[in-house]
């Protein structure tokens, strides 16, 4: 049973000062697989001290310096490819397909950044003045379970190219992908101070970060509910945020689209990640006079979904991450037969033969009605509410009748038409007849699903200040 007892500060492993211990646990069985000990108070000072004494000279690093650093922050983790996905299958339970996924993007989003620099103009003309883009100073990064690495690295490596500092916090859920994460990055070679790691709980490491004035920008994923708790601390020393918080997206079908094509992309969007993403696609809205068409197409396509070990390739829908995930859905499936939601397929329970892990059914309701909570709240597990609509209208209203606004989905023939619906959502990204992610692009939410955006340009200019130079004369 492995041991994980050190926090990384400064460029080197350290025994930390912290006591607490948390269990692994291996969601596919329930069985504990190792321990670790977490981060304290003391431990995060000292590595935003760390981060402090770095930032001077790393401010001023040159461009072509910064690509190194994240060339060398690529290779080091591709090296570890392999050991990440072992571990993020063990620890998490994510399947196969989105272990490889999830850590080759991780890897894969330091060259992006590194291109990105390329064309990247710090110092350029506006007005009469000149425009200097100023890295902002120590950055911390506190991200959620359901994708580690891939989290880590997106806000890591925008901060490495704008100059910045940092000091991550990784899920006190995800201490082996991120042991494995951190010892890459200490491969890589940087500066000490540049990066540190410090594993603990958010209540503690969390509330240390979001309130120290040494910590200029904060990068969180995570729940509408702590984003809100980490702003208020955040705005007494007006730190700089990147709320990349809730969701629940809706998607809509529109009468002319090819059912079949739209109700397996439904079913895609709701339980990739086994349902365990802020941006599934919980929501469906279906024209009322379609409802019965659809309906044995999802029962037949959910149920021939394959539940089963992460280990298996072929399976779609692993376990839950944690025993309270599990709880967390199996109230919801509760709520929604109680309130008198149809239930199409999946219900309460595990499914047959993984009594010992937490896994869950996959489930639709259908007749739901906008004020249920499994409507209105984020589930964050493969549960699928369907509503009807008349008019096209319509379905633009229900699709924005929610404090969220992270993601949303259109499926219809008509791509002139779907756009024409897609600006009028209240959603920070709008996909139609695709589930692509374009890392290019820039990725956070409307109202409650967040503030400010991450990835690409967007993303780096997140890390800066705007600082104008006006000279005599003018």
């Amino acid at each position: 049973m492995e041991r994980i007892d050190k926090q990384y500060i400064d460029g080197t492993f350290v025994k930390s000062i912290g006591t607490e211990v948390v269990e692994i646990v291996n969601p596919a069985n329930g069985n504990i697989i190792g321990e670790s000990v977490l981060g304290n108070e003391e431990d995060v000072l000292k590595a935003i001290a760390a981060a402090k004494e770095a930032f001077p000279a790393f401010a001023v690093s040159t461009v072509e310096e910064r690509q190194q650093y994240l060339q060398q922050l690529h290779d080091a983790v591709i090296e570890r490819i392999d050991e990440l996905k072992e571990a993020t299958i063990l620890e998490y339970g994510a399947t196969v397909q989105r272990a490889e996924w999830s850590n080759r993007y991780a890897a894969e989003i330091f060259l992006q950044f590194k291109d990105l620099l390329s064309d990247f103009s710090f110092e350029r003309s506006i007005g009469k003045s000149q425009l200097v883009m100023t890295p902002l100073g120590v950055t911390a990064i506190m991200t959620a379970w359901n994708s580690n690495s891939g989290s880590i690295c997106v806000k890591l490596a925008a901060a490495i190219a704008a100059g910045c500092t940092t000091v991550i916090k990784p899920s006190e859920m995800s201490c082996l992908q991120s042991k494995i994460l951190t010892e890459a990055f200490d491969k890589a070679g940087l500066p000490p101070g540049i990066i540190n790691v410090v594993n603990g709980r958010g209540d503690v490491i969390g509330t240390v970060l979001s309130s120290h004035p040494d910590v200029a920008k904060i990068c969180f994923t995570g729940s509408s509910t702590v984003g809100k708790i980490i702003a208020r601390s955040a705005v007494d020393t007006m730190k700089r945020l990147t709320l990349e918080l809730s969701g629940k997206s809706p998607h809509i079908i529109l009468d002319d689209a090819d059912l079949d094509k739209a109700v397996t992309l439904a079913i895609n969007a709701c339980f990739q990640n086994s349902g365990q993403a802020c941006v599934a696609g919980s929501r469906l809205l279906v024209p009322k006079h379609l409802l019965e068409q659809v309906k044995p197409l999802l029962k037949e396509k959910v149920a021939g979904l394959k539940v089963g070990l992460p280990t298996d390739p072929e399976t779609y829908i692993g376990p839950m991450a944690s025993q309270k995930q599990y709880d967390r859905i199996q109230q919801y499936i509760h709520s929604g037969i109680t309130s008198g939601a149809e239930l199409l397929v999946g219900g309460e329970g595990k499914p047959g033969g993984f009594e010992n892990g937490f896994f869950v059914k996959p489930t639709v309701f259908v007749n739901v009605t906008a004020e249920m909570p499994i409507v209105k709240e984020e589930i964050f597990g493969p549960v699928l509410s369907v509503l009807t609509y008349e008019t096209e209208e319509e379905a633009i209203t229900m699709a924005n009748d929610t404090v969220y606004g992270l993601q949303a989905y259109i499926s219809s023939s008509d791509i002139e038409r779907a756009r024409k619906v897609a600006k009028q959502i209240e959603a920070g990204r709008v996909l139609i007849n695709t589930l692509w992610h374009d890392t290019e692009a820039p990725f956070g939410g409307f109202k409650q699903s967040g503030i400010g955006r991450e990835g690409g340009i967007f993303g780096l200019e997140a890390q800066l200040e705007p600082k104008v130079i006006l000279k005599e004369g003018i």
